[in-house]
């Protein structure tokens, strides 16, 4: 099984900036030895189960919250029986269809 979780959390009272707040969080997500891309727009995470990608963003939340009184997130879940590796193989799937490489 695996579950891909793309997400993007920041306080909504600090700074115009949020740099320094994803920072943070991204140092978790990476920390946590899941594969992971990081966009412009949020954080796409790659678990054995839902649960498990869950659990390094409440680790997240945790973080933020000790500085924060409000945290904003959006979450995505695609979870789907078989195995790991969709976080590049859809990607792969697609370029092999157009026959070329994108720009991802």
């Amino acid at each position: 099984m695996s579950a891909l979780v793309e997400f993007s959390m920041f306080p909504t009272e600090q700074t115009q900036s949020k740099s320094a707040f994803v920072a943070r969080v991204l140092d978790i997500v990476d920390q946590s030895g899941l594969p992971y891309q990081l966009t412009p727009m949020g954080t796409i995470i790659e678990g054995e189960s839902v649960e498990e990608v869950l659990a390094v963003i409440n680790r997240a939340y945790e973080e933020l919250q000790k500085d924060c009184g409000r945290v904003y997130s959006s979450i995505k879940i695609d979870w789907r029986e078989g195995p790991m590796g969709r976080l590049g193989n859809k990607t792969a799937s697609v370029e092999a269809k157009l026959g070329r490489k994108l720009r991802t």
